[in-house]
């Protein structure tokens, strides 16, 4: 009889048990989304949402935490609830931890990745160009950024086609300044074919890109020489022509100097007449 009752009481204790054990599974709070943008721009303000279920528990407290740093907590009972705790960086990562009130303290947390873009001080430019090229001249530039942070990336096109990676000179980026921005340069090099003029010219431009928030490019025309005429067929031409004024030349002087010879036999036979005539009449 005492053994039955004993095993009564057991079998109560356990089924009280496990009601505690399922009403801790049931009621436990819930982070459903933390919505935090890829990138942002230095100095821009920026909106971070942290979504929980606290499945009928007492909020106790929701952090923020940058780097494993905490610069945001939010407590309801405190005045004022909101305390901020500022954090310097750039590249971040945003973690958002929701505690519920006693006697659970359960916590929950979620995170997200967001960098903060500074902007290049000024657009991309190209430098080493010729106004002219001709077939087979060799084509050295340069495209330069300004200073940013994280480095911008930039791609060369050739008539709107990029360029291949054979053609492209790599430089190391450059880190200048006591803000650590970086400066990215991209060289291309490559001997002019016929292909490379379109209507007479050829265009060349950099594209400088930071991810979706940035997009700029500079673009120059350049004009194809035109081939000389060659010189043998020049050379034949010239001949040619001068032997045509050279016997007008001729003509003309010919015909000067017959003139001439009439003139003066005629000058000639007038004087013996003249001579033959005085004498007579002395006579």
């Amino acid at each position: 009889m005492d053994t039955s009752k004993t095993m009564r009481k057991m079998w109560c204790w356990l089924i009280v048990f496990h009601l505690f054990v399922l009403y801790d599974f049931v009621h436990c709070i819930t982070l459903t989304e933390v919505r935090v943008p890829k990138h942002t721009i230095r100095g821009h303000a920026v909106k971070l949402e942290c979504h929980y279920d606290m499945e009928g528990e007492a909020l106790y407290s929701v952090k923020w935490y940058k780097d494993g740093r905490e610069f945001y907590r939010y407590v309801p009972r405190d005045e004022p609830p909101g305390s901020v705790f500022p954090q310097p960086g750039i590249t971040v990562d945003y973690r958002c931890e929701v505690s519920a009130e006693a006697p659970s303290f359960q916590t929950v947390s979620d995170h997200g990745e967001m960098m903060v873009v500074v902007l290049p001080d000024q657009d991309p430019y190209i430098t080493g160009g010729k106004p002219r090229y001709q077939i087979g001249d060799p084509v050295r530039i340069n495209c330069t950024s300004g200073r940013s942070k994280p480095a911008v990336h930039l791609t060369w096109y050739i008539n709107g086609d990029p360029a291949e990676p054979g053609l492209l000179k790599r430089y190391e980026t450059r880190v200048t300044g006591i803000d650590k921005l970086e400066t990215s340069t991209l060289g291309l090099e490559f001997r002019i074919k016929p292909k490379h003029f379109k209507h007479g010219d050829m265009k060349l431009k950099c594209l400088a890109t930071i991810s979706t928030v940035y997009w700029k490019s500079n673009e120059e025309s350049v004009e194809g020489e035109k081939l000389q005429k060659a010189p043998t067929l020049e050379s034949r031409r010239a001949v040619s022509a001068d032997s045509r004024a050279d016997r007008v030349q001729a003509a003309s002087s010919n015909r000067a100097t017959e003139g001439t010879d009439r003139l003066t036999a005629s000058k000639l036979a007038i004087y013996v007449f003249i001579l033959l005539a005085s004498y007579r009449y002395t006579s």
